[in-house]
C-alpha cells in the first residue's frame, strides 16, 4: 500500500496545543509562522487506526467496558515482532501518557526531597515532572564526542550523594536522538544496581530508528536489572495519537507491578476504550507497514533539513540515529542564544524546541521537529538560510 505523509492539515483552531499555543509561548504568529516544537507530527495518522476508530464510532455506544485482551496482546505482538523483545502481557499496566507514568512512578517509588538522576541535555519534561514533585535533580551531563554523546558514569557517580532513588533514562535519546548500544545500555543498568536506583527507561521512540541503527529494550539488553526496571512505551510518537493520552509501564518484577497497581486502583484509573481500540489497531501488521512508510518520509525529511542548515556557516545538525527531532548546534556562529533565537523566531517565524531547557549541554541549540510535509521541510530550511544570511 502506498500511503502519502504530505498532505497539509491546517491545525489551526482545532485546540492543537502544538500551534494554538506558538504565539503565546513563541512570539510566532501561526498566520505565517511554523510550528516546529511540540514532538507530534503534522499528518494524519496510519489508514488502520482511523478505520478502527471509525468502525467504533458507526457501533454508536460507548458505555462501560470490560477487559480488552485484544490491546493487551497487540503490545505483546508489537514488541516481539519488531523488537525482538519477548513479554508477558501481565506485565503492563497502562497510565495516562508517559508523563503521567512518570509521575506516578515518582509518587510510588519516592518522596519529597529525594534525589532523581537524569543524563543531559534530556527531554526538559523529565525535569519539569521532577520539579513538581518536590523532588532533586541530580542532572549528569553526557559528553559530547564529536557528532554524538556518549556516558560519563565516572563523572555522574561524583554527583551522587546517596539520597537519589530513581533513574529516568531516555532511550533513545531526546533530544540527540543517540541510539544506546547494548554495552552502554547494560552499563547505565549496572550504574543503577550499584546506586540502588529504580530504573525507568522511557522508550516512547522505540520505532523511529533510521536504517543503520538497532534500538535494543533496556530489559533485552540487561535483563538482570529486571527486579529493578520499569519500561515506558507507547503508540504516541510513532502514530501521532498522543492526545489520547494513554502509555503503558511494562514491569517484569511483581513486586514493583503490585505496587504501582495498587496505585492506580486507589486513583480508580481505567483507560479510555477508544484508545485502547487505537492502539490495537497501530500495532499490527498493517501498522507495522505504515510505520515502515513514515521512517522513509522522515529519512527524506532528515536529508533535506541536513542539507539545508549545514550550508550555513556556523551552524551544524547532528546525525540523527533516530526520533524525528533534528538538534541544531548553532555554536560556531559566535552568537549568544538569544541573538540566534530572536533570528529563527523573528526573521524566519520558526518556533522550534528551545535547548537550554533540556538542560546542560543544550545551551547552544534547539531542537526541530521534522514530522511535517516534505514542502514545509524545505520552507524552513529556506527560511532558515535567509534568516542567517549575512554569514552566507
Amino acid at each position: 500500500m502506498t500511503f502519502s505523509f504530505d498532505q497539509q492539515i491546517d491545525r489551526r483552531g482545532s485546540h492543537c496545543s502544538k500551534w494554538d499555543l506558538m504565539e503565546t509561548l513563541y512570539d510566532v504568529s501561526p498566520d505565517d509562522g511554523l510550528a516546529m516544537w511540540t514532538a507530534d507530527s503534522e499528518y494524519p495518522t496510519a489508514p488502520c487506526v482511523i478505520d478502527a476508530l471509525r468502525r467504533a464510532a458507526d457501533h454508536g455506544i460507548f458505555g462501560y467496558t470490560s477487559a480488552y485482551p485484544e490491546y493487551l496482546d497487540a503490545i505483546q505482538w508489537w514488541m516481539q515482532t519488531r523488537h525482538n523483545w519477548q513479554i508477558d502481557t501481565g506485565w503492563i499496566l497502562t497510565t495516562q501518557g508517559l508523563g503521567n507514568a512518570i509521575a506516578l512512578s515518582l509518587d510510588v517509588w519516592s518522596a519529597p526531597g529525594d534525589g532523581v538522576v537524569t543524563f543531559s541535555p534530556v527531554y526538559h519534561e523529565f525535569r519539569h515532572k521532577i520539579e513538581r514533585a518536590d523532588r532533586r535533580l541530580v542532572e549528569c551531563p553526557l559528553k559530547r564526542t564529536g557528532d554524538t554523546y556518549a556516558l560519563d558514569l565516572d563523572d555522574a557517580q561524583s554527583r551522587l550523594d546517596g539520597s537519589e532513588k530513581i533513574l529516568i533514562w531516555c532511550s533513545p535519546q531526546n533530544p540527540s536522538g543517540r541510539v544506546w548500544t547494548r554495552d552502554e545500555l547494560r552499563a547505565v543498568a549496572d550504574f543503577a544496581t550499584r546506586n540502588d536506583l529504580l530504573l525507568i527507561s522511557d522508550e516512547v521512540h522505540q520505532d523511529l530508528v533510521y536504517p543503520g541503527q538497532t534500538f535494543v529494550p533496556m530489559h533485552v539488553a540487561a535483563p538482570e536489572a529486571q527486579d529493578r526496571l520499569v519500561v515506558l512505551t507507547a503508540a504516541s510518537k510513532t502514530f501521532n495519537i498522543a492526545g489520547q493520552r494513554t502509555g503503558n509501564m511494562i514491569i517484569p518484577d511483581s513486586s514493583l507491578r503490585a505496587a504501582m497497581a495498587r496505585r492506580l486502583n486507589t486513583l480508580d484509573y481505567k483507560p479510555a476504550a477508544l484508545s485502547l481500540t487505537m492502539i490495537a489497531a497501530a500495532y499490527s501488521p498493517a501498522g507495522a507497514a505504515w510505520a515502515d512508510a513514515q521512517l522513509e518520509h522522515l529519512a527524506g525529511n532528515r536529508a533535506v533539513f541536513d542539507a539545508a542548515v549545514n550550508a550555513i556557516p556556523g551552524v551544524h545538525s547532528l546525525p540523527l540515529q533516530s526520533t524525528y527531532l533534528a538538534w541544531v548546534d548553532f555554536s560556531g556562529t559566535g552568537m549568544t542564544f538569544d541573538e540566534f533565537d530572536t533570528r529563527i523566531r523573528k526573521a524566519a517565524r520558526i518556533a522550534p524546541s528551545a535547548g537550554p531547557g533540556f538542560g546542560a549541554g543544550g545551551e547552544s541549540f534547539e531542537r526541530f521537529n521534522l514530522a511535517m510535509s516534505r514542502a514545509q521541510i524545505i520552507e524552513a530550511g529556506n527560511r532558515l538560510q535567509d534568516a542567517f544570511g549575512d554569514l552566507q
